[in-house]
């Protein structure tokens, strides 16, 4: 009786070390999953190890921790045998994939946008019938951007020349040619009645300057050819502009005003002493584009105004060169020194009084 019961707890013992060796090693065949896909020697070599020990000692010094120090322990240590750290631990080693990356935008230089200048429209003139029409006077006057009321016109922000050569060279504007044309079929004596137009790069020469010959050697200092090439174009050395206006005097409206034709800017060929013309824009064309072209002042940069503005408000000081005449003449053919600026004063002041005397008070 005795023996039977010896007999029985035994065999409870045996089988529960039985299922606690069986459940030690799933555990361990989980951990060891990872190290068998990258080293299987080192894996079948652990395990062989471990079963020998486990089968050589007792039974609950079993197969159970010697999987993991000889299995994932031993591909470590082993030089043909090692894996890398994720895959020790099972973690998924597939790139996450970068978002692209946010294009540059630029900030806004300041608080708040200026847009209305950019979407200007010119306020047109009023119409004019040859009916109409009492009074008609031409005259020519020269704007000096140096004297004090102009200097906006040569800021190097916003300068008159270079809103004048961005527009030919897009396109935008025509350039004349101001050379006289004696042929009595183009009306065009004095050059300014824009009757040959010049092509961008024929108008950027005008102000560049003259040429100067430009030889070409070879390596013993031959020379081998030469050619004329023009001079640089420099926007500061143009500090002067010719106006061509109307002054009208409408009997419908009443009103005495005056509407610019042309301008031209100035340059001085060498060898001359006096300014002449490069090219002639024609001024009714040029109001759309100077009319979103902002002028840069030196006490406000609110003030919103544009270079039409400033054109059809008399934003600027000049003076008379010539005014239409029956010999044609300017003012420099019969005045000279001091006697030029009275004379360009007496003309302005003519205009000015004219009106003034058709009123009576």
């Amino acid at each position: 009786m005795c023996y039977q019961l010896i007999n029985t707890d035994m065999k409870k013992n045996l089988l529960t070390i039985l299922l606690c060796v069986l459940c030690i090693g799933a555990f361990a065949q989980k951990g060891k999953a990872p190290a068998k896909k990258s080293t299987g020697t080192a894996a079948k070599k652990s395990t062989g190890t471990a079963a020998k020990k486990g089968s050589s000692t007792a039974g609950k010094k079993t197969t159970g921790t010697k999987p993991k120090a000889g299995g994932a322990g031993g591909a470590i240590k082993g030089g043909a045998g090692q894996v890398p750290q994720q895959a020790q631990t099972g973690a998924d080693t597939t790139k996450v994939p970068q978002l692209p990356t946010k294009p540059f935008e630029r900030p806004l230089d300041g608080y708040f946008k200026k847009s209305s200048i950019l979407t200007a429209r010119v306020t047109p003139y009023q119409p004019v019938r040859e009916a109409d029409v009492a009074m008609l006077k031409r005259v020519w006057e020269e704007i000096d951007i140096r004297e004090k009321m102009n200097t906006y016109m040569g800021s190097p922000k916003a300068r008159l020349i270079d809103v004048f050569m961005n527009a030919i060279a897009a396109g935008e504007l025509t350039a004349y040619d101001p050379t006289p044309n004696p042929n009595p079929a183009d009306n065009d004596p004095d050059g300014d009645a824009f009757s040959k137009p010049l092509k961008p790069g024929e108008a950027k020469m005008k102000l560049a300057g003259d040429s100067t010959p430009v030889t070409v050697r070879d390596k013993d200092n031959n020379i081998v050819s030469s050619k004329m090439v023009a001079a640089e174009f420099n926007a500061d050395s143009i500090v002067r502009f010719r106006i061509k206006e109307d002054w009208i005097f409408d009997k419908q409206r009443s009103v005495w005003e005056p509407r610019i034709i042309g301008i031209a800017p100035l340059y001085k060929p060498s060898g001359v002493a006096d300014y002449t013309a490069a090219f002639w824009i024609y001024f009714p064309e040029a109001r759309q584009v100077l009319a979103t072209k902002e002028i840069v002042v030196k006490d406000n940069d609110a003030t919103g105004l544009s270079y039409d503005d400033i054109f059809m408000k008399r934003i600027f000081t000049s003076y008379i060169v010539k005014e239409s005449n029956n010999k044609n003449e300017r003012i420099k053919d019969y005045a000279q020194g001091i006697d030029r600026l009275y004379e360009a004063q007496r003309i302005k002041k003519e205009l000015m009084n004219w009106e003034l005397d058709l009123w009576q008070y």
